[in-house]
């Protein structure tokens, strides 16, 4: 048999449960929809673009980012919990050019690495993308040679 006294701990729960789930829903966390993944390679001038930040940033909205690994892969990132980039066109920016470390006011404990990269990728891009629903691969086949 059930006492009241767990009835109703039984019910505060379940009446805590729904608040979340509808405040959640009000909030936006179910709108995964709007997002598609986005991985992908970014090669320069054949080879691997290692370390290397890339930006995806929609028409509206939030945009998506990420860096590449020793492989140069990379996938998309659209907040802290959250993989991906909203579905639509993007604007592209990849960037080789890497802060010197040390924190604001310290001095660096290792120097930046320069830009790679010519301002078409990155200042200037002439990149862009369009993310769909679901999975999306997009590679990135950059050269270093001027335009």
């Amino acid at each position: 048999m059930t006492t009241p006294r767990l009835r109703s701990a039984d019910f505060h729960f379940r009446g805590a449960v729904f608040a979340t789930t509808i405040a959640c829903l009000l909030a936006g966390c179910g709108r995964s929809s709007d997002l598609g993944s986005v991985r992908g390679v970014v090669t320069l001038d054949g080879q691997p673009l290692q370390f290397a930040a890339i930006s995806f940033t929609p028409e509206s909205g939030r945009g998506s980012s990420a860096n590449t690994d020793a492989a140069g892969r990379y996938t998309l990132q659209y907040t802290t919990h959250q993989w991906g980039a909203r579905v639509g066109r993007h604007r592209v920016v990849i960037t080789s050019r890497l802060p010197a470390s040390g924190g604001e006011g310290e001095v660096a404990v290792t120097p930046g690495r320069p830009e790679l990269l010519p301002p078409r990728y990155h200042e200037q891009t002439s990149l862009s993308a369009e993310v769909r629903p679901g999975r999306n691969t997009i590679d990135f086949d950059l050269t270093s040679a001027p335009e």
